[in-house]
C-alpha cells in the first residue's frame, strides 16, 4: 500500500536554497571577474583567439 512521503521541513528547504544560492553568486562572481581580466588583457589563464579583423579596427 502507498505510503505517503514526509514533508520536507522549511529549514531543509531553505538550507537547501541557500547553498543553490551561494553556487549561483560564485559562478557570477569568477564569470565577472574573468571578463574584467580578458577585457583589461591581463588573463594568463583563459585562451582566447583574437581575429586579425579586429587588431586593424583598433589601429
Amino acid at each position: 500500500m502507498a505510503v505517503p512521503k514526509k514533508k520536507t521541513s522549511n529549514a531543509r528547504r531553505d538550507r537547501r536554497r541557500a547553498h543553490w544560492n551561494r553556487k549561483a553568486a560564485l559562478a557570477a562572481q569568477k564569470a565577472l571577474s574573468q571578463g574584467k581580466s580578458v577585457l583589461t588583457g591581463r588573463s594568463n589563464s583563459f585562451v582566447y583567439e583574437v581575429d586579425e579583423d579586429d587588431e586593424d579596427d583598433e589601429e
